[in-house]
């Protein structure tokens, strides 16, 4: 599980990075909202922890920024403000939940646990749509209008994370740490035959959408109206 940490207090984000760690979660640590922002958007996290007092960007409109990119990564927001109002601010803004400092080390861990199995409820269930392609993920199909195909669970996998980058290019090494875990010794070929697979099933289904390469950086989906 892959954790942005958004902090600009230094010393409370080192520990913050060391306990996270020493739970197994991979951590990436910034210290200002206008580098948060950009890590952010690039959709590879899978939960954000989010100061918000600071500089060059607070951590409200940066939260504000993430939705209205129409990214649905769990939020929790990290403040040393602890007011009624702060807090409704915070979570009217788009944020999953909200810890006033200070706080123990025992609850963040307690809260970034429910955060991801919430996070996993909504995922299971969900059907994902890009262009004139659906993708049902509970029964690992491929559709457009009355024709379907099926799919493995890779393949879906593969298919739902392009879909949920929004467009974005996504690099072979992000796909495997994605998908097959950042210790798996998986190679770049298994992800090039996957990205095969997948576009001989939407040229079956007659699909506008294509999966282009880009080359040197990987792959974005294309098609979508």
């Amino acid at each position: 599980m892959r954790i942005l940490l958004v902090e600009d207090e230094l010393h409370l984000a080192e520990a913050l990075v060391q306990i996270l760690k020493k739970n197994h979660y991979s951590v990436d640590a910034v210290h200002d909202g206008e580098s948060g922002l950009d890590n952010a958007l690039s959709n590879i996290y899978d939960l954000i922890i989010l100061d918000i007092m600071l500089p060059k960007v607070d951590g409200i409109s940066v939260l504000q920024n993430i939705r209205k990119e129409g990214l649905t990564t769990p939020v929790i927001l990290l403040t040393a403000k602890g007011e009624v109002s702060d807090k409704v601010t915070g979570l009217d803004s788009g944020a999953d939940d909200y810890l006033a400092k200070p706080f123990a080390t025992e609850e963040l861990l307690a809260r970034i646990r429910a955060m991801t199995r919430r996070k996993g409820e909504i995922i299971v269930d969900s059907a994902l749509k890009y262009g004139d392609i659906e993708l049902n993920t509970s029964i690992l199909k491929l559709s457009k209008d009355n024709k379907e195909v099926k799919l493995t669970l890779k393949e879906s996998e593969l298919f739902a994370f392009l879909v949920l980058r929004k467009g974005l290019v996504s690099s072979k090494e992000l796909i495997i740490e994605k998908l097959w875990g950042f210790d798996a010794e998986v190679e770049h070929n298994h992800v090039e035959v996957y990205i095969s697979f997948l576009r001989k099933k939407l040229t079956f289904l007659e699909s506008a959408v294509s999966i282009q390469t880009v080359r040197g950086i990987g792959y974005v989906l294309e098609g979508e109206r």
